[in-house]
């Protein structure tokens, strides 16, 4: 075990921070769980912690093993798991899965494992790095928004075409920070405006198919009316209970909270180990305790900021941005839908929430993140193995 830690390479505080996210949610996980427990109608807290603390343990086991591959390794893996994400998508899409009677075509079944993976979550961190493979090709080149088309547009429009049907949050904030990559990579801001109108217009010819055809989509563009209009209103429906619990939750929690595992409204939140466990968390800590979880993802985003701005080549810089940001903006999104800031999109709080595909691709971005800050003073060029295929296929693309 020793020798693990010897091994450990990469930013050292972006360590901690992960660390201690995943020790605290331990806490709010189990306290959490008795709800679940109750739902699933099956085993017990401690099961459900057991489990969690599991898929935890794997999720660091990718972090260390991900934070062990050359960063320029990334852009030719892009390029080979881009066409098998979009597979994966499809396939995930067409199974039509159903859940209570709403579009649930998120998740695949892993045979002989009994786990469901959410291939979306799959498909963010693969576009990031696609998407910061290609800006970093065409630096200091003048692109015109034809050529850009192929190879940068279509693959982000056909992974957000394919998850927006069932799972529009994501497929939002996906496009959202593609759009930010882009920017940033000094992608031109009259084409990407052009994009944002081609991307509203596409939006809008998905909903007109989905009213004129109600069964092609099952209820999906009836819930997200439904949840915006309420948000905009302001007004209090059945659609709105589970926000209200954790409006209710977050204000008896007070300045320290109710104490650790004291959560009553644990016991009315269907999702309080996931979508909502920010709410679970300043009730039993209080306003102290939810102000710290917040701190936290600020200092993740602070050195991630410090380790694209140390990184020496634009595709380390972009690659960052690209896949560390999302994280974060995430975290946010989480904890702004529980005081109803932000409509319910159904976003889980990174590293803490229950969860496995969540975890492991959350994993996988800050291993990712951790390979670009390895300190390694030989350039990057340099370093490249002409014996390996996959190194030399990295540097030409």
């Amino acid at each position: 075990m020793l020798s693990y830690f010897k091994n450990i390479k990469g930013d050292k505080a972006i360590w901690g921070i992960v660390a201690l996210l995943a020790l605290f949610s331990f806490l709010p996980v189990y306290s959490a769980s008795s709800n679940l427990v109750y739902v699933v109608g099956n085993g017990t807290a401690v099961s459900h912690l057991i489990k969690h603390a599991f898929l935890l343990l794997l999720g660091f086991g990718i972090i260390y093993g991900v934070h062990k591959i050359p960063m320029h390794f990334f852009k030719g893996l892009s390029i080979i798991a881009m066409p098998i994400v979009l597979l994966l998508l499809g396939y995930t899409l067409a199974q039509g899965k159903t859940i209570g009677g709403a579009n649930a075509s998120r998740w695949i079944n892993i045979p002989f494992v009994g786990f469901s993976f959410q291939t979306s979550t799959l498909a963010a961190v693969v576009l990031m790095i696609y998407v910061a493979r290609y800006l970093a090709k065409i630096k200091n080149k003048v692109v015109t928004f034809k050529e850009s088309i192929l190879p940068l547009w279509v693959p982000v429009f056909l992974v957000v075409v394919l998850i927006l049907p069932a799972n529009f949050s994501t497929a939002a904030i996906i496009f959202f920070m593609v759009l930010t990559l882009t920017f940033l990579g000094g992608y031109p801001f009259k084409y990407l405006l052009g994009i944002v109108g081609t991307g509203l217009a596409c939006l809008a010819l998905f909903i007109l198919v989905a009213k004129a055809v109600p069964d092609l989509f099952d209820n999906r563009i009836d819930t997200w009316e439904n949840r915006i209009a309420n948000f905009i209103n302001g007004e209090d429906t059945s659609e709105d209970y589970q926000i209200e619990r954790a409006k209710i939750a977050i204000a008896s929690g007070g300045i320290l909270g109710k104490g650790s595992g004291k959560s009553v409204q644990k016991n009315f939140l269907p999702q309080s180990s996931s979508d909502f466990i920010y709410a679970i968390i300043v009730e039993e800590y209080g306003l102290v305790g939810g102000l710290v979880v917040m701190f936290f993802y600020l200092l993740l985003l602070f050195r991630i900021v410090v380790v694209a701005n140390a990184n020496p080549s634009v595709f380390g810089k972009l690659l960052v941005v690209g896949v560390g940001l999302p994280i974060v903006f995430q975290a946010f999104i989480n904890m702004a839908v529980a005081v109803e800031l932000f409509p319910v999109t159904g976003q889980t709080l990174p590293l803490i929430s229950s969860g496995g595909t969540s975890i492991w691709m959350t994993c996988l971005a800050i291993g990712i993140v951790l390979s670009a800050s390895n300190k390694n003073p030989v350039k990057e060029k340099q370093v490249v193995d002409e014996s390996n295929p996959l190194d030399v296929l990295s540097e030409q693309l």
